[in-house]
């Protein structure tokens, strides 16, 4: 099969690797129908990550058509679409209960998922049926399951947003207008979105932000609680993951507010002193996936929500390195990428 591999920093390829098989009973092997370069892979990709020692593959987020099973696997069957969520879990496990599944004591990653094929240990735990017919179209809102869009909700969440919230998010990339969407259907009375970019600005209108703010620091943030009652936002929800983004996302929130951050970290720093003092929250993480899908797929199916249209551009697999690079110099968004 074919699998997209990292070599080194800014050196990606589509290589020839073993087809992925049944290992363990409780696997199942998915044909994938689309994947997606994530902004997380962004950061191996710049070498942001420190060494690679070796080469190794890549992505996470992919959604497919079953086509193995182990002898242990009862929830899923060859010829189902299915979600797979970014990592995979037992869901049975004292965490999972909990509703942490991404912290599985059995849980783990995937062996690169921009790839033909892919081994999905725990496959009952892991993999979500989609109970209709699916058409061509539907794919893209699918996919952004796998990741994207409940990470966005994930933020949304964990900032406590709700009927009649003020909202603020930090970072237009395709999480941050994924949480601008998650907020808004969380019942969020006021969205800004923060973005000097004109196409992303559009899209964040368009997924229900009610005010767009371009100004970056405290000039940004400034504007932000003028637009909030001079006082700030309820939520501010932190999407990007660098020291400069999450001061934005505090000096953007009121006192008594939270920052729900799911931006991966990279040189934060938090003032505690100052959270302390203004009784600011902070919470969130790597974004169970797997515990918000049974709520989040009703809405993708009937429509009522369409995340997929973060994907700005679409490419063959063969076509992977260019999909890097049009991200990394943001020329797209997201790109979506069909095996």
């Amino acid at each position: 099969m074919r699998a997209t591999v990292l070599h080194s920093p800014g050196d990606i390829r589509l290589d020839t690797v073993p087809d992925a098989v049944v290992q363990d009973d409780t696997d199942a092997v998915v044909r994938v129908v689309a994947a997606c370069v994530c902004g997380s892979d962004l950061w191996p990709y710049r070498g942001a990550n420190g060494d690679q020692p070796e080469p190794r593959r890549i992505g996470h987020e992919f959604v497919g058509v079953v086509e193995q099973v182990g002898s242990a696997v009862a929830d899923v069957a060859v010829g189902e679409f299915v979600i797979a969520p970014f990592l995979y879990s037992d869901n049975t496990c004292a965490v999972c209960r909990k509703g942490v599944q991404t912290s599985c004591v059995n849980g783990g990653g995937y062996d690169g998922a921009q790839a033909e094929l892919v081994r999905v240990p725990f496959a009952d735990g892991t993999l979500v049926r989609v109970p209709q017919p699916v058409d061509d179209a539907l794919v893209p809102h699918l996919l952004t399951l796998s990741d994207v869009f409940p990470t966005g909700h994930h933020a949304a969440v964990s900032a406590r947003v709700g009927p009649g919230s003020t909202v603020a998010v930090v970072g237009d990339g395709a999480v941050g207008l994924s949480a601008v969407l998650a907020a808004k259907r969380l019942g969020a009375e006021t969205v800004v979105a923060m973005s000097r970019h004109e196409p992303r600005q559009e899209l964040a209108r368009r997924f229900g932000a009610d005010h767009v703010v371009a100004t970056r620091g405290k000039e940004g943030a400034a504007e932000v609680k003028e637009i909030l009652g001079g006082i700030g936002a309820d939520s501010v929800l932190e999407c990007v993951g660098t020291k400069e983004s999450m001061k934005q996302a505090f000096q953007s929130l009121r006192p008594g507010g939270t920052v729900g951050y799911v931006g991966v970290p990279h040189g934060v720093e938090l003032n505690v002193p100052v959270m302390f003092g203004t009784n600011s929250g902070l919470a969130g993480g790597v974004a169970p996936v797997r515990h918000y899908l049974d709520e989040l797929l009703p809405d993708v199916v009937s429509g009522a929500i369409t995340p997929g249209d973060v994907f700005d551009l679409q490419l063959g697999l063969d076509d992977v390195a260019e999909a890097y690079r049009a991200m990394d110099e943001r020329r797209a968004v997201k790109v979506l990428l069909r095996p």
